[in-house]
């Protein structure tokens, strides 16, 4: 999974760098999408993997709070990007007139630089709070990584502000986020029915359907792990659903990409053909 991860996910950052076709703003954010998910990928799995290998799995605690931070970092940002990707799909469909007005390098930036921004203030926000707590007695973590549920329970001082943290700033990472994509394909949707032909409607839904798909897997699995009491979630059940989004998700994103994509496998037939004509 994670070789696939790797390759998929590079693989489209060096397609959309190479073929300046694929210089516009809807592949600039599948560019950071791809980044992100090599990234929050990477902080976990190489860990996990070597656990597998030397049959010891041992974190310490600053290598535990370091891989928390930059989870959770990627994480938010990509629930954020897939946020910026919808609002740029709506601009598309709905005025493609002023489309390079409106979506322009420098509002791309803004919004991309909004991205990152949300994403380190999420994870400063739940790092923080777990650096405050004091972990004794058994520090088993029933997990295959360090996450914020897993380390509440081996907290022994009061995890109640940890708590209401994690209810807030979850909230609002999953909760605008999805407004903002439920808006947007409302909105989109109104405009494909306004559409005469068949053939509009079809190409206007292809646009979309791989960012659906991808919405659907992240915020479904992640809604699954952290919008539930932990009394209705066993933490065996919650590692399978983090499984699910920290692993599966960053594989299969590059996939629906490239196969529901005319573009980038016009892009990938190009590179091919030039590297084996080189």
């Amino acid at each position: 999974f994670y070789v696939v991860t790797v390759v998929g996910n590079l693989g489209l950052i060096t397609l959309i760098g190479l073929n300046s076709h694929l210089h516009t703003p809807m592949y600039f954010f599948l560019f950071n999408l791809s980044l992100i998910d090599f990234c929050y990928s990477t902080v976990i799995t190489p860990k996990m993997l070597m656990s597998f290998v030397s049959k010891k799995n041992i974190i310490s605690y600053s290598g535990c709070m370091t891989q928390l931070f930059f989870f959770l970092f990627f994480v938010v940002s990509e629930s954020f990007i897939l946020s910026a990707m919808a609002y740029d799909r709506y601009v598309a469909i709905c005025n493609p007139l002023v489309y390079m007005v409106t979506m322009s390098p420098q509002v791309c930036l803004l919004l991309l630089l909004g991205v990152y921004v949300m994403g380190f203030a999420g994870a400063m926000a739940h790092t923080a709070c777990m650096l405050r707590l004091n972990f004794c007695a058994n520090n088993l973590v029933n997990h295959y990584m360090c996450d914020i549920l897993p380390l509440l329970e081996r907290s022994c001082t009061s995890t109640r502000v940890n708590e209401l943290v994690v209810f807030i700033v979850v909230g609002i990472d999953i909760g605008v986020p999805t407004v903002t994509i439920f808006i947007s394909y409302a909105l989109i949707l109104s405009s494909i029915f306004r559409i005469r032909s068949t053939e509009g409607r079809s190409k206007a839904f292809s646009t979309c359907s791989s960012h659906i798909i991808a919405v659907s897997l992240f915020f479904g699995s992640g809604a699954f792990m952290y919008l539930k009491p932990s009394s209705l979630l066993p933490m065996n059940q919650g590692k399978v659903s983090s499984l699910f989004y920290t692993i599966v998700v960053p594989m299969l994103n590059p996939i629906i990409y490239s196969l529901r994509n005319k573009d980038v496998k016009v892009a990938l037939k190009k590179t091919l053909n030039k590297n084996s004509f080189s």
